[in-house]
Formats: structure tokens, C-alpha cells, sequence
């Protein structure tokens, strides 16, 4: 039987997501864990994993607007005969909202006496599927709405009800044992290579792209629909998404690790694009590695001068629980309401390993002593000449956006009123069409 890839949900608003774009093409197979497809909301994106190994078909348009917990495709097994499509899809363009689940049904211990008149039942609320939460899960409404309101899984929760059923009991006592405060983790230095991922499809000359502090690989789901024509290549930074936690001395360390990773690939050349602290790296690379590169596109980068919200790196990085997240999140973003409580939920689920968070800090105690950028490249920017480009959001609070000027008159630079330091997150459609016209 085929395996269902479904919709899930990564935003707690979210009643249906977009596909932005398939990673793979109809027909072509991929392993469990590697991309999937992209998919957009209205505060979030993401890129979605194989549920299984397979080969793709029956897949929901981009474009597409299916409702949570619903079939975008499906992962047929080799040689596995592909007939009609399974299921039609539940909705495709346009608004969409899950349909209700159908009441619980009647315990054996409630139900009518023969003969006797059952008693009216309440109308069955509408349950929006959330991470976790599966079917056959027995929960009371009430606990089932608290959960939804605090971005609770339920299939995490041992239910004290009868026959097991989860209770708004078992909600509460399940949200105070996260209100306690963890206690500092010690960094516990791993070994090995950076993590590397790849978006199946695309021609010509790949983009290598390199994220930002305390983010990950996924940092760039708003934009790859941009530039998805191109191979694209992503390199999670030590300590970060799927990479080992490295101990990391200083920037030339840090520099010599992704460069390995870089070196790697074997690539005759590369587009590099990176963000803020990704864009410091990749300018390291493309000052040491020129003749591989066929262009430089930089986000918000680091390493254009001294300044750097230090408090705002050492908050993300000790932060515990989503409460304390949050504010520290939208530091990044002119426009607070972008990252959402559910949002906020989904980056700390994220960032739930607390040997990561001490990375994260520890890299942080050296790049950015003090609150100040250990590491200047701007000597390095003005012997680049490749083409170049720099887009900043002039209303970055992380990184001032007056380091641009530093730029030699050959580097374009592209600065966005009302934008902060995620103008990939924040201006996807105009970031995508200038990288797009770089590549």
C-alpha cells in the first residue's frame, strides 16, 4: 500500500498550508528523512521530510492550499503497481479549513439503557489537528481545546481518565512541568562533519547556502521556490540544525570547518548565499575559494564591523521555553506579528536539546565577546570580485544596517524600509527575484 504524506501543521493558527514546492519530481524516489516539499502559511514556512522511502506520485500542485492532516501525496514502493489516485485531495487553490472529526463515540459505560431515550449530546467542537496529535487518542473536549490553546501534543500525555482518556487535569499538570525553569546545561563537545542537505531537481551552477546564528537549513523555505531552477545545497553550521554541536574557538575555526564541508562537495562552481552570521562565512569562503565561486549574495552579514545586539544572541540562546523565545524572536523582524506564539512554540521544540543551547552559547562567548563582533571582513569585501550583493533590512535591531557602506561601489546593495534582520522571512517574493537575477 502506498504511504499518505500529509499536511501537517507547524503553526498553531494554521488550518491548511500551501505547497510551495516539490523537492523532488513525480516519479523520482526519495528516503525517509530527506526533503520532501515546502510549504508556506501565513506566519511560517518549512521544508517537510519523507514520511518513508518511496517514490512520489499523485502530488498536490504547487500552489496548492490543502487542510491539515489531509493527503498533499503519495510514497509508492518499488515496483509497487501506481494506479489512480487514492483519495482526491481535500482542497487545491484556495482557502481550505479541516473538516470537524467526527464525535467520540459512546463508552461501553455510557451508553442508553435498551428501550430508554438516549440523552441529546452536545455538538461535537471542531478539532484542528496539531503536532502530535493523532486519531484515536481518547481526550475530553475541554482538554482537547486546552491543548490546541497551548501547542500541546496530546500523544505526549498520559491520560488519568477512564479507560485512559486525557483530561484538562492531565493539560495543566503537563503545562506546569514546562514552566519549570531547566537548569544551565554544560557543553558536551561532539565530532564530526557538518550536515549537508539537497534539494533534488534543478540545473546548472548550485547555490550553496549558509544560515545564520541559532537558526537552520529550513531559515530558507520562504525563498527556494525563488531559485529552485538552480541545485541547491545547504550547510548546517556546527552546532546547529542537524550538525554535530563542534567546540568552535573562534570565527577562522568556524571558517575552516564549513570550509571542509564547502571543499567536500567537490564543486567546480558554486553560487554562494548566506545570512547574517552564514553571510560572514560565506564571505570568508569566497575570499579563500574565488575561483569556485560564481557569485556572492549576502543577507544581513556579519563581520562589516563592531556592533552586534549581543543580548539578543545570549536570550535566544539561553532561552528554555517558548515564553522566553518569543520576544527574543521577534527582535528579528520589524513586524512582530510574523512569529506567533505557535511559531515561537515550533523554534523552541527546535531548540529542545539543551547541549545544542550551549553550543549555541559557547559559540557565541567566542564570536561575539562582550556583545561585540570578534571578526572583521572587511578587507575581505573589498578584494572580492566576483559579483555581489547585499540585502539589509533598515530596520535590522541584530546588526546595524549602516555596515553596508562598507561596501566598494562594485557590490550592489539592495536595503529594505521596514524590514529586520530576516528580510528572507520578512520580503521573500523581492529577496527571490534579486537572487534569482544574480543566478
Amino acid at each position: 500500500m502506498p504511504v499518505e504524506v500529509i499536511m501537517p501543521k507547524v503553526d498553531m493558527d494554521m488550518a491548511s498550508g500551501k505547497v510551495m514546492s516539490w523537492h523532488i519530481e513525480i516519479g523520482q524516489s526519495v528516503e525517509k528523512g530527506e526533503p520532501l516539499f515546502d510549504i508556506e502559511t501565513d506566519k511560517a514556512a518549512m521544508e517537510v521530510e519523507a514520511p518513508a522511502t518511496g517514490i512520489l506520485h499523485h502530488a498536490a500542485p504547487e500552489g496548492a492550499e490543502i487542510p491539515i492532516g489531509k493527503a498533499v501525496a503519495w510514497l509508492y514502493a518499488e515496483g509497487e503497481e501506481v494506479g489512480e489516485q487514492p483519495a482526491p485531495f481535500a482542497a487545491v487553490g484556495g482557502d481550505a479549513a479541516p473538516a470537524p472529526e467526527p464525535a467520540e463515540a459512546l463508552s461501553d459505560d455510557s451508553a442508553p439503557e435498551p428501550g430508554s431515550e438516549p440523552e441529546p449530546r452536545p455538538e461535537p467542537e471542531p478539532e484542528l489537528a496539531y503536532a502530535g496529535d493523532a486519531e484515536g487518542i481518547r481526550a475530553t473536549p475541554a482538554a482537547r481545546r486546552l491543548a490546541r490553546e497551548e501547542g500541546v501534543a496530546l500523544a505526549e500525555l498520559p491520560g488519568t481518565g477512564p479507560r485512559g482518556r486525557v483530561q484538562a487535569f492531565d493539560v495543566r499538570e503537563y503545562l506546569k512541568g514546562l514552566a519549570t525553569p531547566s537548569a544551565p546545561a554544560t557543553f558536551r563537545p561532539e565530532t564530526g562533519p557538518l550536515h549537508i542537505s539537497r534539494s533534488k531537481g534543478g540545473t546548472g551552477t548550485p547555490v550553496v547556502m549558509i544560515h545564520g546564528f541559532a537558526s537552520d537549513a529550513t531559515s530558507w523555505a520562504p525563498i527556494e521556490s525563488a531559485i529552485k531552477h538552480r541545485p541547491l545545497i545547504r550547510i548546517d553550521l556546527p552546532g546547529h540544525g542537524k550538525s554535530p554541536k563542534l567546540r568552535i574557538r573562534d570565527f577562522a575555526a568556524l571558517v575552516k570547518e564549513v570550509r571542509a564541508a564547502f571543499d567536500g562537495l567537490q564543486l567546480d562552481q558554486a553560487h554562494l548565499v548566506g545570512h547574517s552570521l552564514g553571510g560572514a562565512v560565506a564571505l570568508a569562503l569566497a575570499d579563500t575559494r574565488e575561483r569556485k565561486v560564481s557569485s556572492l549574495s549576502l543577507i544581513a552579514p556579519a563581520g562589516l564591523g563592531p556592533q552586534v545586539n549581543g543580548e539578543a544572541l545570549n536570550g535566544i540562546c539561553k532561552a528554555t521555553r517558548a515564553e522566553s523565545l518569543g520576544p527574543w524572536l521577534r527582535s528579528l523582524v520589524a513586524d512582530e506579528s510574523l512569529i506567533t506564539d505557535g511559531y515561537a512554540r515550533l523554534a523552541m521544540q527546535a531548540r529542545s536539546d539543551a547541549n545544542l543551547r550551549a553550543a549555541q552559547l559557547a559559540m557565541a562567548d567566542a564570536l561575539f565577546p562582550d556583545g561585540v563582533q570578534a571578526f572583521d571582513l572587511r578587507a575581505a569585501l573589498g578584494r572580492i570580485e566576483v559579483p555581489a550583493r547585499i540585502l539589509w533590512g533598515k530596520s535590522d535591531a541584530i546588526l546595524p544596517w549602516s555596515h553596508a557602506l562598507q561596501a566598494p561601489g562594485r557590490v550592489a546593495l539592495h536595503l529594505f524600509d521596514g524590514v529586520g534582520h530576516m528580510p528572507q522571512l520578512e520580503v521573500a517574493g523581492e529577496v527571490g527575484k534579486i537572487l534569482r537575477a544574480q543566478l
